[in-house]
């Protein structure tokens, strides 16, 4: 593994297992869908999932990954309302589901870094 994939692959893996389960198991992520949002949160979990793909595609293309890695970093902060909303609905959930909901919310910090380091390799 290069020094420039090292990185880039995980990342990758991460966004496609993501995509992959927005189509095959979507009531999870239709449920953290903010409500101020137009349309079905159906359509935009579908949405979400096929922008995971393809950003996780750039990525793995050496050609597209700098790219790639800039379009994972504004889409991890792009889906940041999506963990606030959930972590709202889950306040009075059972302590792990709870801890699982607030702990999305500073995960995506090292998430768009990670992007970001990706793009500059």
């Amino acid at each position: 593994m290069t020094g420039s994939s090292r990185g880039a692959l995980p990342l990758a893996g991460l966004l496609a297992t993501s995509g992959v389960l927005h189509f095959a198991a979507p009531r999870p992520f239709d449920a953290i869908v903010p409500r101020a949002l137009p349309g079905s949160p159906r359509t935009w979990t579908l949405l979400s999932g096929a922008a995971e793909l393809a950003v996780a595609a750039a990525i793995v293309n050496p050609g597209t990954r700098r790219l790639g890695g800039l379009a994972a970093a504004g889409l991890f902060a792009a889906v940041f309302p999506a963990n606030v909303k959930m972590a709202a609905d889950w306040r009075h959930a059972p302590p792990v589901r709870r801890a699982i909901a607030y702990g999305r919310l500073p995960l995506q910090i090292p998430l768009v870094l990670w992007g970001l380091r990706v793009a500059r390799r």
